[in-house]
């Protein structure tokens, strides 16, 4: 905190930025139009309550232990779960005042996005690595098995659209430091 006022401090004497940009006005209206759709939803079920189920299937299926068909199944109900927000939510209060459960709503409309993408990018791993450990993926002392071979990489997504995204994958070179395979015991 104390060094953000340093680094900030020359930027005092810029002019105030204009936001006539194309670019600008573009993503304003993007924003008030996913606030007016939420808003007109008009549901009967809390932000909170959706919050807690997708924390839930979160939890089960794609936690520290997961498995293909957990993972799957997780993926479907993350699907399923964020078509009922989008027609069920209720967010109480109005667009022009201060209202945490209109904030609430965008972020758990964030979260079931990126739950699903976190699901799928687990999916698309078949080995266990770090603290994730895909059940199939174990050697034959319970210990997580990698496989460098096809996973030295790092994993980015690239959003689409709604349940589409494309990997692009960035390699991962060790000149140092090599992986080995842990052992717990």
């Amino acid at each position: 905190p104390y060094t953000l006022g340093n680094n900030l401090a020359d930027d005092i004497r810029t002019k105030s930025i204009p936001t006539d940009h194309p670019a600008f006005v573009a993503a304003e209206n993007e924003v008030r139009e996913r606030i007016n759709k939420l808003m007109s939803i008009k549901g009967t079920e809390s932000v909170e309550s959706f919050h807690k189920r997708l924390g839930k299937i979160m939890w089960d299926k794609c936690g520290m232990a997961r498995n293909e068909k957990g993972l799957k199944e997780a993926i479907e109900e993350i699907k399923a779960l964020r078509k009922e927000f989008w027609s069920n939510v209720r967010i109480p209060g109005e667009v022009n005042e201060y209202n945490p459960e209109l904030d609430k709503a965008n972020r758990v409309a964030d979260f079931l996005e990126l739950g699903e993408l976190m699901c799928m990018d687990a999916l698309n791993r078949n080995e266990s690595c770090g603290g994730h450990f895909r059940e199939e993926y174990q050697t034959e002392d319970g210990e997580a098995e990698r496989r460098d071979d096809e996973y030295m990489y790092v994993a980015a997504w690239e959003y689409k659209g709604e349940s589409n995204f494309v990997l692009h994958k960035e390699d991962l070179n060790y000149e140092v430091v090599h992986p080995t395979q842990r052992s717990y015991k």
